[in-house]
């Protein structure tokens, strides 16, 4: 039985991870409905991705991009978050994005045999998590117009 637990949560883990590394310049701000925000963290490669905010303080202003190498349907989950997070899926071509997904609200856990994953029903080649409420502060939705600079 034990076993089988372990592999239940490597897969998972694995699941969750895309190998390969971000050689492409990648945006540090973005603006979404006419007000703009720097990246607190970014992540371009595999280890970075898999890190993401756990174990970080999260603040109102924090914000972290995920880029990928290729578009990707790329699930989340909110393992050892310290609070609550939108997930906002990105596709861009250049400096210009649409929302392609967004979860709202996602809830932190400290299991990983027990976290609740969040796939996108769309690729996307840039995820960025904020803290809980930023995407209603911000009018962000599915088809919002994100400008990546």
């Amino acid at each position: 039985m034990v076993v089988v637990a372990l592999i239940v949560v490597y897969t998972v883990h694995s699941f969750i991870s895309v190998p390969g590394t971000v050689t492409a310049s990648v945006p540090t701000s973005f603006t979404v409905n006419g007000r703009s925000y720097t990246f607190t963290y970014i992540a371009t490669t595999q280890a970075e991705r898999e890190q993401g905010l756990m174990n970080r303080r999260i603040t109102n202003a924090t914000t972290m991009l995920f880029a990928f190498p290729s578009p990707v349907a790329q699930p989340f989950w909110m393992l050892d978050t310290n609070t609550s997070l939108d997930i906002i899926w990105v596709n861009a071509d250049g400096n210009a994005g649409t929302v392609v997904y967004l979860v709202t609200g996602a809830q932190p856990c400290y299991d990983s045999s027990a976290c609740t994953i969040y796939s996108p029903s769309s690729s996307a080649n840039y995820v960025i998590e904020a803290k809980a409420g930023f995407a209603a502060a911000n009018g962000v939705r599915a088809g919002t117009s994100i400008e990546l600079a």
